[in-house]
This record gives structure tokens, sequence and C-alpha cells, in this order.
């Protein structure tokens, strides 16, 4: 089977591409072809459909007005991805197309010509674009559901919810009832939730009439699931340092509780200086140690010798492959209870869940992770483990997805390329 993946970066940036890139090498595995469309990038790793690419779009750099307004036409319809895709499928002829990350850079229009040929398209919901204008359910550093339960958009613009800008918040509105308008999300045929709590956002929001699952991520083809008897007595956060991961409360937490064992932040991000600054404004310099930037085997030894991993967030996690990760090393974990992060961790069991936003639920968690005996721990690794092994293994869901596939193009009664 020839499969058209889509993704906007065509290398890893995070989560998301973990899954895309994951998912190529287990469909090529399998003895599929794997083909690509993405945005146009000096990053980006080579490949053969490169020169098909939708130009690139960096809403992040500092633009003129004409730069602004042209930018603001281009996400919420992009003629230029829409008319690249055409190419490419006139080319190739793929059976199926499986899209990952699009809003605004690949923009929804590409469903367009990808339904003029009847092929079949799956979407893995990572985020909450679909559902709400900021993809994260926050307004501010709160969350927030108002739009997905009220069907309108009119909480979105009275909170000015996207950056506290009313003309982003208007634009990224304007997205939502356009693509409302084109019918665009009943163009994708089958929807992916990584988290059952996804799952139901998209059913209460009523955005589509096709079926929307819930399947664990499954984690990479060769990923070993073992307990790691080399670990040392510290905390682990891994992952982006930014506000909604809850790192204010955590370092407030390990400040509050007083602990021995160091904690290590392992990543970069936009709260870095803050989170510093308060390290060092509590003379906690020696104990909270922060490595900047990891990956690969460096990154790995961090994870395997750590005594838990922590994951404290404040907004609506998906299913995070940073805990995934941890648990298929055998790490308990402490996560908060937002979104789908209660479906991969048992309290008590595979480690312990906090009240988010709040240092001393958090704190309490440390402590108890610290006072378990040597076989508590060892049937807490244990548990991690095994939950890990069962819900994450990449041959099930290699098998679900193929059914999905050939269903959905029997469904459609073949391509007409």
């Amino acid at each position: 089977m020839k499969i058209l993946l889509v993704n906007k970066y065509h290398y890893v940036k995070g989560g998301s591409e973990t899954y895309h890139f994951g998912l190529a090498k287990l469909l090529e595995e399998h003895g599929n072809e794997v083909i690509y469309f993405a945005m146009q990038d000096e990053k980006n790793y080579d490949c053969a459909q490169a020169k098909y690419f939708s130009k690139n779009v960096d809403f992040n750099k500092s633009m003129s007005p004409f730069e602004k307004l042209t930018a603001g036409m281009h996400a919420l319809y992009s003629f230029d991805a829409k008319k690249k895709i055409e190419q490419l499928i006139e080319a190739e002829k793929p059976d199926i197309v499986h899209i990952n990350l699009v809003h605004r850079h690949i923009t929804l229009s590409i469903l367009n010509a990808i339904q003029k040929y009847n092929i079949p398209v799956v979407f893995p919901a990572h985020d909450l674009n679909c559902v709400c204008p900021t993809h994260t359910m926050l307004c501010g550093d709160k969350v927030c559901d108002r739009c997905v339960a009220e069907h309108s958009y009119k909480p979105a613009l009275e909170q000015k919810c996207v950056k506290n800008s009313a003309l982003q918040t208007y634009l990224a509105v304007i997205e939502a009832k356009n693509y409302e308008r084109m019918k665009m999300y009943d163009k994708i045929d089958f929807y992916i939730c990584p988290s059952d709590f996804y799952r139901k956002q998209f059913v209460k929001s009523g955005i589509t009439k096709n079926p929307v699952v819930h399947w664990v991520n499954f984690l990479p083809v060769g990923t070993e699931y073992k307990l790691c008897s080399n670990a040392k007595d510290y905390f682990l956060f891994f992952g982006r340092l930014s506000v909604e991961k809850g790192l204010m409360s955590l370092v407030k937490a390990y400040h509050k509780g007083n602990f021995k064992n160091k904690l290590y932040l392992v990543g970069d991000g936009p709260l870095r200086e803050e989170l510093e600054n308060y390290v060092k404004e509590n003379d906690l310099t020696e104990k909270v140690i922060f490595t900047g930037f990891q990956s690969g085997d460096a990154l790995k030894k961090y994870v395997e010798e750590a005594k838990c991993v922590i994951l404290p967030s404040e907004w609506y996690e998906n299913g995070p492959y940073s805990i995934l990760e941890a648990i298929a090393l055998g790490k308990p974990a402490i996560v908060s209870s937002n979104g789908g992060l209660p479906e991969i961790v048992d309290d008590g069991k595979t480690g312990f869940i906090c009240e988010p936003n709040n240092p001393d639920s958090l704190c309490a968690c440390l402590e108890k992770m610290n006072n378990l005996t040597e076989d508590e721990y060892l049937a807490m690794s244990k548990a991690a483990l095994e939950k890990a092994r069962e819900n994450c293994d990449c041959e099930k869901y290699y098998e679900k997805l193929m059914n999905c596939y050939k269903d959905l193009i029997k469904a459609k009664g073949g391509k007409k390329i």
C-alpha cells in the first residue's frame, strides 16, 4: 500500500513528529511505500517529494503590515498547499492520506484536493486545534472549555484567548468558522485520539459526523521495554520548559518539601529564565539542575537513572510521549489529573496523580514516592512497565491501522486517479 503522510514540519520538532516519523518507519517495516507532503524548510530531512512541498510560512518572524495580512490570509486557506498536494497526488497516486499537523501552515485546504481523487483521509488529533481557537483549551494560564461546551466561539472573542490579542483571536475564529462553513471536518474520514479525554472533546464539539476513536500512541519500532537497574535518587522532568507544563508548581512543591533528592529539569523553553530566577532566589541552585535540551542516548540516560518522571501539566495533555517512554523503562510517574494523563498513570499503582495548579498536592505526591519501600517501588515499576507493554505496542497499533485503511478504501470504492 502507498501511504501519503502529511505534516507541516519534515524534521523532528516535538511529539507530533515523533509519531509522524515513527509511523513512517512502522509502515515501511511492513513493506508499505511511504511518501511525504510538508512545508519547505532548510531543516527538513532529505525527501524525494520535496519539490512538491508548499512554501514556508513563519508566523513568528517580524512582518510588515502587508506581510501580516498575507500570512493571515494564508492561515485561513492555502491555495499554494492545495495546488502542490494535487500535483503530488497526480504523480504518486497514493492509496490513503494520513495527515498530522497541518493547521495554519499547510491548512485544511488540502482536503479539497484530496477529496477530488476520492482518497480516504485519516487524522490523529495531537492537539485541540479542531475544537479550540487556541488549540490548547487555555485562556491565559487557565483551562477553558467554553467554546466546546457552548458550541460557540463567542467566549474566545470575549476573552481574547489567542495571545491576549483581539486581532489574532478574531483571525483564529474566522479560520474555525470558515472550516465549519465548508464542512472541512467531514472531509476527514477517520479520527484517532491518543486519549479518551480528547475523543470526548471532539464528540462534544460536534464538528464531524465521522468516526472518532481512542487509540493510545504507539512507541517506535525497536523500543526496548525493560526495568532499569541503575536508578539513582533524583526526580526528573523532561520536555519543553513552558508555563502549561506546570513547572512553577513543580519547583514550588519541591521547595516546600525540602527534599534531599535533586530535581533535574531536562529541556529548554520560554519559562526557563523565570524558573532559574525562582531557584536562585530560594537557594536551590545546588539541588535543581537545568541541563538544557537533550536528545538521543543522553536523554535516555537521564530517564533510565531517574527515580520517577514528573509531568504536572496545567493544560489538557493528550498522550505525551515523555510519560509513555518513561513507563516503558519501568519508571513510575507523577502527573496532574488534567486531560489524558490519568489514563496513562494509575494512582497508587503505576505512579501518583496530583491536582493541577496545586503545589501542596504535588508536594504530597513527591513525599509518597520517597516513602515507598523498596518492594513497593519495585511493584510500581513493574506495573508501569506492564502498562506500557500492553498499551503502546507498535504491532498492535499497526494491525488496527491497516484494518482501518482497508475498510476506508473499500468504503470509498477505490481511488479515482
